[in-house]
């Protein structure tokens, strides 16, 4: 029976129309997917690779596709890290005419991996701990847009390295519903479902010997609400103080400068005889070292890459002598004598396995490692290549094809 496919997309590749449709997802052949790890999921998943990029492509119903697509069209409008939408596509019907599910579409996001495909690698035993940080704090981000996940876990969030630390991103939105503004009571349901949640996960980590078994779960869970609440207290929380005291303003704009936000307004009123101000940020905005990166060099890339990086460059303007020049031209020869030729030093084979970023901030690390092991201030080129040798070239491949670990078979089916 022909079809009657419907596509739905703000930018409808054509490459879409030759892709399978007739055919089940869990059935589609391998030469159209992409060997990815996949997290669990209550619905087959699948990567596959289509005009030179992966998508990944969820079966669903088509009602919850429509709306999933349309809150990811949202969030990715105000800028808060979650995968791309590409389209919805429904109408599909196998060669004897059975009705099969709709299908939401989104773009693969590059070097992220989910939780387990992380706990499957040699990491540190604090990985755990590092991943609730993050989830923390894409929490904090959704709920000041006013996005109610209504489903936080682990397994419905992507992880990409930054710096020494990860940055999460959402990658389920079936559940969530965006308002003006969030009430008390939905964000303390979000985190009790985030915190009794990722309790499971890790403990379903334990029962598979990914994690220690003396890793105590319950206190990460508990991890993630305390890390919550402080993060939410630092960016929405009205602090008072008297007129002589005037520097806590930019002490607390330092202060959110620091957790990553910008300040975009705020509201100070004073008491009536003027002996008291209060002060409430207004607009808060995550990613303040990543833009001022992207001003100051054009790199785009995660909020603690971007604060490791803008360091290194302020090591090098001291170096050089040049703490009082224009800030903008410091850049741009750092830029060029600096991250470039670091990042270009690593084989053309090997520069698929991390964000170039990712690769000059773990050059750092690792120069400062054998410096201190060596007593003498290793040369960065000298670095690079220990580093490329006994580092890099073991690590795995978090851009290209990571389905040899095993993972890519994970899904649960619901």
């Amino acid at each position: 029976m022909r079809q009657n496919l419907q596509i739905t997309a703000a930018a409808p590749d054509p490459a879409l129309l030759d892709l399978p449709w007739d055919v089940p997802l869990e059935m589609w052949p391998d030469e159209v997917l992409a060997a990815l790890p996949r997290g669990i999921s209550r619905h087959i998943v699948r990567f596959v690779k289509m005009s030179g990029r992966v998508i990944a492509v969820k079966e669903i119903g088509e009602t919850v596709a429509y709306r999933e697509y349309e809150l990811l069209r949202q969030l990715s409008r105000i800028d808060v890290p979650s995968v791309e939408p590409v389209g919805v596509i429904t109408g599909r019907r196998a060669p004897d005419g059975e009705p099969l599910e709709a299908v939401l579409v989104t773009q693969h996001l590059q070097f992220s991996l989910p939780y387990r495909a992380l706990f499957s690698q040699s990491l540190q035993p604090e990985t755990a701990t590092r991943l609730i940080d993050a989830l923390a704090v894409l929490l904090v981000r959704l709920h000041l847009v006013g996005f109610y996940w209504g489903d936080v876990s682990l397994s419905n969030t992507l992880f990409r390295r930054d710096a020494g630390s990860f940055a999460a991103y959402l990658v389920d939105a079936e559940t969530g519903d965006l308002h003006d503004r969030l009430s008390d009571g939905q964000r303390s349901y979000d985190l009790e479902v985030a915190r009794v949640n990722i309790i499971g996960e890790l403990m379903d980590l334990q029962a598979g010997g990914l994690l220690e078994e003396d890793v105590d779960t319950v206190d990460i869970g508990a991890r993630l609400v305390d890390r919550y609440q402080r993060l939410w207290t630092t960016l929405t929380v009205e602090e008072t103080f008297n007129a002589g005291e005037r520097w806590r303003v930019a002490e607390r704009i330092d202060r959110l400068n620091e957790a990553g936000f910008d300040v975009g307004e705020l509201d100070i009123t004073t008491d009536i005889d003027g002996t008291t101000l209060h002060i409430q940020p207004k607009v808060v905005d995550a990613g303040h070292h990543s833009r001022r990166l992207m001003r100051l060099t054009g790199l785009d890339v995660q909020e603690n890459q971007a604060r490791r990086l803008l360091n290194d460059l302020d090591t090098y303007a001291a170096a050089m002598d040049r703490q009082n020049d224009e800030e903008e031209f410091v850049a741009h020869d750092w830029l060029t004598h600096v991250f470039e030729p670091a990042v270009r030093s690593v084989p053309r084979e090997l520069r698929r396995k991390l964000e170039p970023a990712q690769i000059f901030h773990e050059l750092l690390d690792h120069r400062w490692y054998i410096s201190r092991e060596q007593g003498r201030d290793v040369p960065v080129p000298e670095a690079a290549r220990s580093y490329v040798d006994n580092v890099l070239r073991h690590r795995p491949d978090e851009l290209a094809v990571l389905g040899a670990s095993g993972l890519a078979d994970e899904d649960e089916d619901a």
